[in-house]
C-alpha cells in the first residue's frame, strides 16, 4: 500500500485546495445537464398532440397560400383534404381563375391543370419542381400543416402556450403564427421558407374530425 507524508497540515491544506477545486470543475463539466423543467413540459405536450393527431389520419382544410421561388411565384386560395396517406390538393388563382389539382394514390402521383395536360410521377415535390418551378415539400407540409413534425430530425421551440412556434426541419424554418382554439389546437398560419423559396398557408377554416 502506498502511503503519503506530509511534512505538516497547514501546508497540506494550502497545496490540496487548488487541486480540490480543479476536481470539483472538471465533476461539474462532466455532470449531465438536466433538460429544463418548461422545454420538457413543452416536448410532453407535443408529443401527446401528434399521438394524438396521428388517430386522425382523415383530416382536410381550405384556406389561401402564396408561394414564391425567386422571383416566380403568386396566391391562390386551397382545399386540402387527406385521407391516410394519400391527398387531394385543389389551388385556384382568384384573379386568372386558373386552377390545379394534385393528387396521389398510392405511389402515383398527378398534377392536372398544366398547358399539355396532365403530368404523373411517383414524387409530388419533384413533379410541382419540373411543372411549376416551385419547390414544395408536399410530404413533409402534411405534418407541418398541423403543427407536427414531419419524420426524422427536427428542432421545435415553442410559444408560452406550449404549442410549436417555430421548426426546423429538413432545411426549412417553419413559423407558426396563431392557432384554432379546438381539441386539440390547430395552426392557423403557417410560414415555410428554405432559401428563395416559401410558402405561406392561412387557414380558414379546418375540416371537423
Amino acid at each position: 500500500m502506498t502511503s503519503l507524508k506530509f511534512s505538516s497540515s497547514a501546508p497540506v491544506r494550502a497545496r490540496l485546495a487548488p487541486a480540490a477545486l480543479a476536481a470539483l470543475l472538471l465533476l461539474a463539466g462532466c455532470a449531465p445537464t438536466q433538460p429544463r423543467p418548461e422545454a420538457a413540459a413543452n416536448e410532453t405536450a407535443q408529443l401527446g398532440r401528434e399521438a394524438r393527431l396521428a388517430q386522425q389520419p382523415d383530416w382536410g382544410f381550405r384556406g389561401r397560400v402564396a408561394l414564391s421561388q425567386g422571383d416566380n411565384g403568386g396566391n391562390a386560395g386551397i382545399r386540402w383534404r387527406q385521407r391516410g396517406d394519400d391527398f387531394d390538393i385543389e389551388l385556384s388563382a382568384p384573379v386568372t381563375r386558373q386552377s390545379w389539382r394534385l393528387r396521389s394514390h398510392g405511389t402515383q402521383v398527378s398534377l392536372e391543370g398544366l398547358e399539355g395536360g396532365t403530368r404523373t410521377g411517383t414524387d409530388a415535390e419533384a413533379l410541382l419542381l419540373e411543372a411549376t418551378g416551385w419547390r414544395i415539400p408536399v410530404a413533409a407540409m402534411s405534418a407541418w400543416a398541423r403543427g407536427m413534425r414531419a419524420p426524422g430530425e427536427a428542432e421545435l421551440g415553442s410559444d408560452p402556450q406550449g404549442l410549436p412556434a417555430n421548426l426546423l426541419q429538413q432545411g426549412w424554418t417553419i413559423e407558426y403564427r396563431g392557432w384554432f382554439p379546438q381539441d386539440p389546437p390547430l395552426p392557423q398560419k403557417v410560414f415555410a421558407r428554405q432559401d428563395s423559396a416559401s410558402v405561406r398557408l392561412v387557414v380558414e377554416a379546418w375540416d371537423p374530425p
